[in-house]
């Protein structure tokens, strides 16, 4: 499968910013049409891990849609199958590993300053309304570009599985 990533790249960046989908929504929306998932579905499915899962700024949602993508790209669906589960993990892994080398975190409320990186402190509890989109909204956060990123990872491993 020949694909472009430096095109889903900007598409996950175009899902995120410009249409409103979430961090992880936009990862996951960026590659479905390869794994023959409608729309809707992929959106409905990754829905709720934006903003580090529901709002709890935990597991980056960026890197949550890598993972889902993950269980498409080395699918471990029977768990009798223990190389499957193996292969899955591993490829979880790698992709959280080369997050986190590049970002320092996998964790939304670090990725996000709101906590000092590898501190293990939790933030106040957010209410499960999600913020507006303004100006002042993305100037504040770097989710775009770590959409971007994810998206990146996907593709490159998508593109290495083609091997």
């Amino acid at each position: 499968m020949n694909i472009n990533i430096e095109e889903r790249v900007a598409r996950a960046k175009r899902l995120f910013k410009e249409e409103g989908y979430n961090c992880c929504q936009a990862v996951v929306l960026a590659y479905n049409d390869i794994f023959g998932i409608d729309d809707q579905t992929a959106a409905a499915l990754s829905s709720g891990f934006g903003g580090g899962m529901g709002r709890m700024r935990e597991v980056c949602g960026s890197v949550s849609g890598m993972v889902m993508l993950a269980g498409l790209i080395a699918p471990a669906a029977d768990p009798s199958i223990k190389v499957d589960r193996t292969r899955n993990y591993a490829l979880v892994q790698d992709m959280a590993g080369k997050f986190r080398e590049m970002n320092g975190s996998i964790v939304c409320k670090e990725l996000l300053g709101l906590v000092p990186m590898g501190s293990g402190r939790t933030v106040a509890k957010e209410g499960p309304e999600p913020s507006d989109r303004t100006a002042d909204y993305y100037k504040k956060r770097p989710c775009e570009e770590l959409v971007g990123i994810s998206a990146r990872i996907v593709g490159e491993k998508i593109a290495e599985m083609d091997k």
